[in-house]
C-alpha cells in the first residue's frame, strides 16, 4: 500500500507534464502534437513491464543476453522506420548499429574498465544500444535531407563521371558529423550543464562520486565510439545514390 500511495505524486507529475507538452504543441499547431505525450505513456508502460522482468533476470547472464537481444531488435526496427521501412534499410541499420555496439562494449569489458557482470552488461549495453539507435536515425535522416536539398549538385557530379558514392561523399560526411553533435555536446557539458542518469544512478546505488564519475566517463566514451562507428558505417552504405530519394516523413 505504501508503494501504491507513493505512485500518486509520480502519476500526477507525469500527467501534468504530458498536458504541458501536448498543450504547447497543439496551441502552436505543431504536427503530431500528441506524439510526445503518447510516447511518455508508452514509455511508462514499457518501463513498468521491464522493471518487473529485470528484477527476476538481472542475475542470470543468459536472460540478460536475451534482454539485450530484444533491446537491439526493437532499436533496429525503430531506427529503420525513421529511415523509411525496407529490408535493405533494416539490414543497414542493424549491421551498422551492431558494429558500433560490439566495438564499444568489447573495448570497455576487455580493458577491465568496467567489470563484466550481468548487471553492468545490461546497464551499459542498454545505454549504448539506445544511443546508437538515435545516432543511426539522425545520420540516415540528415543524409536523406542533404541529398534532396543538394540534388542538383549530385546530378552535376554524376554527369561529370563521378561514382554515386563520390557524388554524395561530402553529404555523407556532414550527416555523420551532425548525428554525433547531441552526444558530443552532452559529453562536453557533463558536470557543468547536466548530471547524466548513469552518474546519478550510480551515486544513488551507493558508489562514491569518484567511482560514479569514473563509470560515467566510460559510458560517455562508449556512446561516442559506438555512435561514430554506427554513423560512419550507415552513411557509407547509404551513400551510393543513383536517383533522388523521397523525403522522409
Amino acid at each position: 500500500m505504501t508503494e501504491l500511495a507513493g505512485l500518486t505524486p509520480t502519476l500526477l507529475a507525469v500527467a501534468l507534464l504530458m498536458a504541458v507538452s501536448a498543450g504547447v504543441l497543439t496551441g502552436s499547431r505543431v504536427l503530431h502534437a500528441w506524439a510526445p505525450a503518447l510516447a511518455i505513456l508508452r514509455g511508462a508502460a514499457q518501463l513498468a513491464a521491464v522493471s518487473l522482468i529485470l528484477g527476476a533476470v538481472i542475475t542470470s547472464s543468459a536472460w540478460v543476453s536475451v534482454a539485450l537481444g530484444v533491446m537491439f531488435l526493437v532499436a533496429t526496427a525503430t531506427a529503420t522506420r525513421r529511415l523509411g521501412w525496407s529490408w535493405i534499410h533494416l539490414a543497414m541499420a542493424g549491421s551498422s548499429m551492431a558494429a558500433g555496439i560490439v566495438v564499444a562494449l568489447a573495448v570497455v569489458f576487455a580493458t577491465g574498465s568496467i567489470e563484466l557482470t550481468s548487471r553492468y552488461a545490461l546497464a551499459l549495453g542498454g545505454i549504448v544500444i539506445g544511443n546508437s539507435m538515435t545516432i543511426a536515425a539522425l545520420a540516415g535522416r540528415r543524409f536523406n535531407e542533404a541529398v534532396i536539398d543538394r540534388w542538383d549538385l549530385v546530378e552535376g557530379w554524376l554527369a561529370l563521371g563521378a561514382t554515386p558514392r563520390q557524388a554524395t561523399r561530402d553529404m555523407a560526411r556532414g550527416a555523420a558529423y551532425s548525428a554525433l553533435i547531441p552526444s558530443v555536446d552532452q559529453t562536453k557539458t557533463t558536470g557543468l550543464v547536466t548530471l547524466p542518469g548513469a552518474f546519478v544512478g550510480a551515486i544513488f546505488g551507493g558508489l562514491s562520486p569518484l567511482e560514479a564519475g569514473r563509470f560515467q566517463i566510460v559510458v560517455l566514451a562508449a556512446i561516442i565510439a559506438a555512435g561514430s562507428v554506427t554513423a560512419v558505417t550507415l552513411v557509407h552504405m547509404l551513400a551510393p545514390v543513383r536517383r533522388r530519394p523521397a523525403r522522409l516523413t
